[in-house]
């Protein structure tokens, strides 16, 4: 990338606070987004953020800046920062300058510019098509959209980078699409991990990892979401292939942001985060579209700081999406994975027109019987089940039944579950779900519903066993 600068324009180094450095120029000022070389070879690469005067610029530093001095020589690189793209990206990882991170040589690649602009509203698509992940509880409750925003909500803890690698697992096995996961500010251990289970799945051939992780400097974590945007652009626009974009973590977007915005001395606004972050989410997030030649499809990660979901990173993010998918530390401590929360999770596209009629009609009976689980379970806490009248207690068995059913045991957790993986189409979980509302299953003990892939498993799995007075409670039927 070096190689295109511009030798012409030199400054010098004014002053050094931390990761802002402001730069001297005697000939002409770069553009705002202008890369800056310095320091030994020009290891230190700097980005200008904002024009002071005549003369200096004021920039974030992307790498970090130990033996950076005033009165350094400065040159400008006469670009903005660059992304790799080309076929020859697939399979490899990458960091946010585009430099090979894999131990293996460098490939011979195009560079583009990170700052692109979303597509033109005359060139996006307009059809609305489902996008199947193979995972029954979202299939069925919060389907999601072929070129839209999925985020997958949670605290610290509760499986979100599990479930975003299970999506991955499912999507390339299923399509012929091409995945991009995007590390923002996590931790290096889970990029080793996740590159290593991709490559023992075999479904390393048609991904891309890229990574900012957590211990390099905000500059370059908020800079990384943007380089792998511009990846899935060039397989959007260039190859027509679908892409399916993996963003884990949003938040760290965010707060990189907030970090820069507190480093440039800009007044902070609620809770502390910058006044710019409306804006800055919305110019990453307007590029995930759906256009005539392909489609973007995001699933993005959300650390919701302290499970408050009314967090300002949390409420913007949320306003971008077309499904919420919300993880739940309770469902977690009560072993039902994937510990997504059914009641507080939702997709725009669960409208009979989308859907279609038995299925919308089939998710809000799903929603109403665990609703009026939810709400009866203060009733059982204080006075047990034997107090609830009969077609509550049939309430509880069916709740109970799909609680278990909408669990599901992952390809990418056999070696710690040492259950094999499922894929579960549409129309078996649809199915699965029906006749447990149906009470098909009512004589069936819970426990054969619990991690199972379709329905017919729980079937063979056990034989119901002669009921304790306990179960009967727990179990209503009629003898």
């Amino acid at each position: 990338m070096t190689s295109n600068a511009c030798l012409s324009n030199t400054g010098v180094v004014a002053s050094v606070r931390g990761s802002v450095v402001d730069i001297r120029f005697e000939a002409h000022l770069p553009p705002i987004h202008s890369l800056l070389h310095t320091g030994t070879e020009g290891k230190i690469i700097i980005e200008v953020m904002e024009q002071l005067d005549a003369q200096r610029v004021r920039g974030i530093a992307l790498t970090p800046t130990q033996g950076l001095a005033r009165g350094m020589q400065v040159v400008d690189s006469g670009g903005p920062l660059l992304a790799p793209v080309g076929k020859e990206i697939l399979s490899r990882m990458f960091d946010v300058f585009g430099n090979a991170i894999d131990r293996l040589p460098a490939p011979q690649v195009g560079w583009r510019s990170v700052h692109r602009a979303p597509p033109s509203l005359a060139n996006r698509s307009t059809k609305t098509e489902v996008f199947a992940t193979g995972i029954k509880v979202i299939d069925v409750l919060m389907p999601l959209e072929r070129g839209g925003k999925a985020g997958l909500f949670g605290g610290a803890g509760v499986g979100k980078t599990v479930l975003l690698t299970e999506m991955i697992h499912n999507m390339v096995g299923q399509t012929e699409g091409v995945s991009i996961f995007c590390g923002i500010g996590e931790r290096c251990r889970e990029g080793e991990e996740l590159y290593r289970d991709m490559k023992a799945a075999g479904v390393l051939e048609n991904m891309v990892m890229i990574f900012g992780q957590m211990n390099e400097p905000p500059g370059a974590r908020f800079r990384v979401g943007h380089a792998a945007l511009t990846m899935a652009e060039y397989f959007r626009d260039d190859e027509h292939r679908d892409v399916l974009l993996l963003v884990d973590n949003i938040f760290r977007f965010i707060q990189a942001g907030m970090e820069i915005s507190g480093l440039m001395g800009q007044m902070p606004s609620r809770l502390g985060y910058q006044p710019t972050m409306g804006t800055e989410l919305s110019q990453l997030e307007e590029r995930i579209a759906n256009t005539d030649t392909g489609a973007i499809t995001s699933i993005q990660a959300v650390y919701v700081p302290a499970d408050d979901f009314t967090d300002p990173a949390a409420v913007h993010t949320f306003s971008h999406l077309s499904a919420s998918i919300v993880l739940s530390r309770k469902r977690a401590s009560e072993g039902l994975y994937p510990a997504i929360d059914p009641l507080l999770s939702n997709s725009k596209m669960a409208t009979p027109g989308v859907i279609g009629e038995r299925h919308y009609a089939l998710a809000q009976e799903i929603r109403r019987t665990l609703a009026q689980y939810a709400d009866l379970r203060d009733i059982i806490a204080m006075l047990g089940l034997e107090q609830l009248s009969t077609e509550d207690r049939k309430v509880v068995a069916r709740a109970r039944r799909l609680e278990r059913f909408l669990t599901q045991p992952f390809f990418t957790t056999e070696q710690f579950t040492g259950l094999a993986g499922k894929w579960v189409s549409l129309e078996d979980a649809l199915d699965g779900c029906e006749r447990i509302l149906r009470d098909e299953f009512k004589d069936v003990p819970e426990s054969a519903l619990y991690m199972i892939g379709s329905i017919d498993e729980a079937v063979g799995k056990t034989r119901p066993e002669p009921a304790t007075e306990a179960e009967d409670a727990v179990n209503p039927h009629e003898t």
